[in-house]
């Protein structure tokens, strides 16, 4: 049951952060947007160490894979969506995305020797079916102007920093590092590679005092990125980074679901079919899984 709570939190959120990205574009340059996003982030979670009072001292091999996680996963990772997504509806980044399965697969074989699942394989098939099934109008509706040839380019990286993060949080939890305390110091340093990259590139140094653009910075930061990454960090610790990828093909889903009742997105027989092949392959997963533990 545990379990089952890690998994559904970071669906449900993350379901709802693609569209709060969307609210972030615009006035401010998104790599500006990305370092006050894990800059609060790493500033909320500093303050709750500190007031439970838990253990914030680590010796510099601890604080280097802390800092590669959150380079790879809080910093570079996001840098790269919120550019393909000034380019690229969200629901074509969220297919481009939900590869991460298979990349967390292959990563996970060669970085951490995890073995290969055949019924997680099995799985991440089905529901990638199901996903392009869900998108099937956004995929043949795209076009390969310079752009967003670019712009699916930069989705593509972005999915492979992310697995890389993922490799690299399952590695610290198996050297004993909390996943509060190593995403407090990982948002912290992804937030701080991302300041460097402004001053490099010159980039202006912006806000938007918007209520749209302050609302979704807050909620990005305390559930997209705090209790989102710690129920899904925690998840891919306790079952593995291929099991708990699958919740990338569930978030789509609920982005659908919720664009349904705001948005009056209208379900074809393609994407209903989707979502069944996707719950398929999530039930064969989550029942391999338990059995298995």
């Amino acid at each position: 049951m545990k379990n089952l709570i890690l998994y559904v939190i970071p669906a449900f959120i993350w379901g709802s952060t693609w569209l709060a990205i969307t609210f972030q574009l615009g006035v401010v340059d998104p790599l500006v947007s990305v370092f006050y996003r894990f800059l609060l982030a790493a500033i909320i979670l500093f303050v709750y160490c500190s007031m439970i009072k838990i253990n914030l001292k680590y010796n510099a091999k601890q604080h280097l894979f802390m800092a590669l996680q959150g380079v790879f996963l809080f910093g570079i990772n996001y840098w790269l969506v919120y550019l393909a997504e000034v380019y690229l509806k969200s629901g074509l980044v969220a297919v481009v995305f939900c590869t991460i399965i298979f990349l967390n697969i292959f990563n996970g074989f060669i970085f951490l020797k995890s073995k290969i699942r055949l019924n997680v394989v099995t799985s991440a098939l089905i529901g990638f079916v199901g996903i392009i099934l869900v998108f099937k109008d956004e995929i043949l509706n795209f076009n390969f102007s310079s752009e967003k040839s670019s712009a699916l380019m930069l989705a593509f990286l972005s999915v492979i920093t992310a697995s890389i993060g993922n490799i690299l949080s399952a590695y610290n939890q198996k050297n004993n590092l909390p996943v509060v305390q190593t995403n407090a110091y990982g948002m912290l340093y992804g937030a701080l590679l991302m300041l460097l990259l402004v001053f490099i590139t010159n980039t202006p140094l912006s806000f938007d005092a918007s209520f749209r653009y302050i609302g979704s910075l807050i909620y990005l930061a305390v559930f997209g990125s705090i209790i989102a990454f710690y129920s899904y960090l925690t998840l891919l610790g306790k079952i593995g980074a291929d099991r708990a990828a699958y919740v990338t093909l569930v978030f789509p889903i609920i982005a659908l679901l919720l664009s349904t009742f705001f948005e009056e997105y209208t379900w074809s027989l393609f994407a209903l079919l989707g979502v069944a092949l996707i719950t398929s392959g999530n039930f064969l997963m989550l029942r391999k899984a338990h059995q298995t533990h």
